[in-house]
């Protein structure tokens, strides 16, 4: 992709004419693909027709899912198994050109697809943008690290002149990938592309609404020389998942959703061994704002990281601690910034926030924000629920901040989905951390301070897996592979390893030690 069209989540503006020109284009493109049946290939006996509709205007047919029988499960697997062997023993210097063609082909598609990923899922042109091209950077950032790292085989200490020893990680075979909605290219992608460079075949199930933006990743694989067989694809909700989960064919496997979701899956991945489990699950994420913070530049961090993909990032924040003596003043430059948040059909250059992705979420809102009214807090901008309202035919809530609430409501630890953050005083940057930290969550935590020391305790206490310190682009959201490696502690996360870092490729692999005595 070409220097002037590259987005990632941090991009602040989209001045560029060229980048809306071609995104237009690619509107066209994605439209003559709407109202496609999908289901898994070869399968003789799918499921009942589910529409995929557009959460921007349900009127929009973007796709009939048809959910993969258990024969197709099953056949998907020993597939993937097949075709998997003689990919595990493609030397890895083989692997790496097909990988990266693919990478090459994404991007040369990026404008297509992220106009169907705006329709099915409602992401402005922007983020989706960004997530079709971190898909290709995944792929060219993980081949990079095998490369880098000379295929993950290293030279050991010997024990005599005739005993040589080498340790080599090798691939596990096949691998599951469960993918949520919410970046329906980037979090099928990235783990797919690990256990890909890694060696593995794999096996995607993604979520029903992304499912046609998952389709087209995969028609693209294959179009860019992926080996046949390699990747499947098993369209279908929870059963589907289920399936994969239980069958002992899958050697590893790759969740991304809920935080219940993923401890469900770790519950039920089971079998006569231990097999490799990777969760990446939900997050409550925090910023904090010292007396000594430049107001402005928190706001309008905060305020994009509420309102971008209209809260449904697990990385979003809802939950603002500010020293007590700027408090006020936060709130005032806080709420104007929020209520000025472009709010509008996704596919439109101005929009920043389109719609939720379903009328689930937009009761989720609308309870919380009634819960918040009755609670005694105050709503500083915000609060409305569009959907039905003229030019919002779809599922539209407003972003929107709450105050004056006591910090143990359930606002303040309860993962909601949605553009809504709650913001409370606090004495002291040892409060702000402490109630930071206290949740079950620890993905992402954001700080804006001005003094040196508290940038160093910050960083120095905090407990999440990503933190930002006086980023305007993004308080809590907006990580980038190869520059912030994205992975949860505590409940966020079960690897301790971060997508898109220097360690991620390795959990798709496993260490072989090999010794050999000659003479």
């Amino acid at each position: 992709m070409s220097e002037p069209y590259k987005v990632t989540y941090a991009t602040l503006t989209a001045d560029n004419e060229d980048l809306h020109t071609a995104y237009e284009a690619g509107v066209d493109v994605a439209k003559s693909w709407l109202g496609a049946e999908i289901s898994a290939p070869g399968d003789p006996d799918p499921g009942d027709p589910v529409d995929v509709v557009s959460p921007a205007d349900p009127s929009v047919l973007v796709a009939r899912v048809r959910a993969a029988s258990p024969g197709a499960v099953e056949a998907a697997v020993e597939a993937a198994r097949t075709a998997g062997r003689d990919w595990a023993a493609t030397p890895w210097q083989d692997r790496l050109p097909v990988l990266r063609a693919v990478a090459d082909l994404i991007s040369e598609r990026a404008n297509e697809l992220a106009a169907l990923m705006t329709i099915e899922v409602g992401k402005n042109r922007l983020e989706a943008l960004g997530d079709v091209e971190e898909a290709a950077v995944f792929f060219r950032y993980y081949c990079d690290q095998v490369e880098k790292n000379g295929g993950f085989e290293a030279k050991m200490e010997q024990l005599s002149d005739t005993e040589t020893t080498r340790s080599v990680l090798r691939p596990h075979g096949v691998w599951g990938v469960i993918s949520p909605f919410n970046f329906p290219m980037a979090l099928a992608a990235g783990p797919a592309a690990a256990a890909l460079v890694a060696g593995n075949s794999v096996v995607l199930k993604p979520s029903v609404q992304g499912t046609h933006v998952a389709w087209k990743l995969y028609e693209t694989m294959l179009e860019a020389g992926l080996p046949e067989g390699l990747m499947q694809i098993l369209p279908g909700g929870d059963d589907v998942g289920k399936a994969l989960v239980a069958n002992p064919g899958i050697d590893g496997l790759t969740f991304t959703g809920s935080y219940t979701g993923g401890r469900a899956v770790m519950d039920a991945f089971r079998g006569d061994y231990p097999r490799p489990v990777i969760t990446e699950m939900g997050g409550k994420n925090p910023t904090i704002v010292t007396a000594s913070a430049d107001l402005d530049a928190a706001a309008k961090g905060i305020t994009r990281s509420i309102a971008g993909a209209s809260g449904q990032k697990c990385s979003a924040c809802s939950r603002v601690y500010v020293d007590a003596a700027v408090h006020d003043e936060l709130v005032q430059t806080l709420g104007k910034a929020v209520s000025e948040v472009v709010v509008g059909d996704p596919l439109e250059r101005a929009t920043f926030c389109g719609p939720v992705i379903d009328a689930e979420a937009v009761e989720r809102f609308r309870s919380a924000v009634e819960h918040a009214r009755e609670a005694g807090g105050t709503v500083v901008a915000g609060g409305e629920v569009l959907q039905g309202a003229e030019g919002h035919p779809g599922y539209f809530v407003q972003p929107t901040l709450i105050s004056g609430l006591p910090t143990d409501d359930e606002l303040f630890s309860t993962e909601l989905f949605v553009p809504l953050a709650v913001v409370a005083p606090v004495d002291s940057l040892d409060e702000a951390l402490e109630r930071a930290n206290d949740t079950v969550f620890g993905l992402t935590a954001g700080l804006f301070a001005g003094e040196q020391d508290e940038i160093d305790r910050f960083l120095a206490q905090i407990e999440a897996g990503v933190v930002y310190v006086n980023r305007p682009a993004g308080a809590t959201t907006g990580a980038w592979p190869g520059v912030q490696p994205f992975g949860g502690w505590k409940g966020s996360g079960s690897s301790g390893k971060a997508g898109g870092g220097l360690h991620y490729v390795q959990l798709f692999m496993r260490e072989q030690s090999q010794t050999v005595v000659t003479g």
